[in-house]
């Protein structure tokens, strides 16, 4: 029974490892360093594993659906349409709690039990 190959990263470890540590404006810049096919292949490999994903998301916001399609297909256009549906969430602002009042209480909340007579 033969394995299923190995799928490679499409950018180096190093380069990998600065894009995954950066911070927003860092990974601005770094992605804009990647070429459009090749950010394409990074965004759909990122977006494939779990604590990558949300860096997968980013990069393929980066991208055109063209691309995407390209790389992966179907799964292209697909990664295209969650990233831009993470988009708009993260561009939403957050919701107010409902903020229910505290109630303290008014008497003891537990009571030492004496001996019994």
């Amino acid at each position: 029974m033969a394995l299923p190959s190995e799928e490679f990263c499409p950018v180096s470890d190093k380069l990998l490892g600065r894009l995954y540590r950066s911070s927003p404006e860092g990974l601005a810049v770094l992605v804009r360093t990647v070429p459009p096919n090749t950010r394409a292949m990074l965004a759909y490999y990122c977006s494939r594993r779990a604590h990558l994903e949300s860096l997968g998301f980013y990069i393929a916001r980066t991208c055109s659906q063209e691309d995407l399609y390209d790389v992966a297909g179907r799964a292209g256009w697909d990664l295209f349409a969650r990233a831009q549906a993470e988009a708009v969430k993260i561009a939403e602002p957050p919701k107010p709690k409902s903020r229910h009042g505290v109630t303290l209480a008014t008497g003891p909340l537990w009571t030492i039990p004496g001996p019994e007579a």
